[in-house]
This record gives structure tokens, C-alpha cells and sequence, in this order.
């Protein structure tokens, strides 16, 4: 069980990282930072897009308009660090 909680975490670890890592992305293909019509550049906006989306997408649909600003990687990451110290604080605890 203890295997299970901390591979858990480990992807929840990963995942943090994939959403910082579009976030930046996403700064830089709106400043026009990176080259959007080269075909890397826009494989790489397209993965990070279909990584990020789903878990992004419900939390959009609840959030107020902020005029421009998306808070919702920031609220995410909030969840994400949520579970992982439950799953280290409570749970693991139970099963030791």
C-alpha cells in the first residue's frame, strides 16, 4: 500500500511540474517569445494543451471572469498539493 501512495504522489509530482511547464509556455506563445509556426514549438503547445486541458477545463467552467487573467493552473496546483499531503499526511499514516 505504501508502493501504491507513493507512486500516487510521484505522479501528482509529475503532473504539478506539466502544468508550471504550460503556464510558462503559454506566456511565452502570447508574447511571441517562441516561434508559433514552427512545427516543434506548436507539437509542444499541443501536448502541454492536451495534458493540462482536462483537468483545467471544470475549473474554468466555475471561475468568475477576471478580465484576461486565467487563475485556474494556480487553483489546480493548489489541489494537486492538497492531495499529495493528505495522501502523506493521513493515509500513509493510517497504513504505518
Amino acid at each position: 500500500m505504501i508502493a501504491l501512495i507513493q507512486t500516487i504522489v510521484v505522479a501528482l509530482d509529475l503532473y504539478w511540474w506539466v502544468i508550471i511547464a504550460s503556464a510558462i509556455f503559454s506566456w511565452l506563445y502570447a508574447f511571441n517569445v517562441v516561434n508559433s509556426r514552427n512545427q516543434f514549438v506548436d507539437t509542444i503547445a499541443n501536448m502541454l494543451y492536451r495534458l493540462t486541458e482536462p483537468a483545467l477545463r471544470p475549473i474554468r467552467r466555475f471561475m468568475p471572469d477576471l478580465g484576461g487573467i486565467d487563475i485556474s493552473p494556480i487553483i489546480l496546483l493548489l489541489i494537486i498539493f492538497f492531495i499529495r499531503q493528505f495522501l502523506l499526511t493521513t493515509v500513509l499514516s493510517l497504513v504505518v
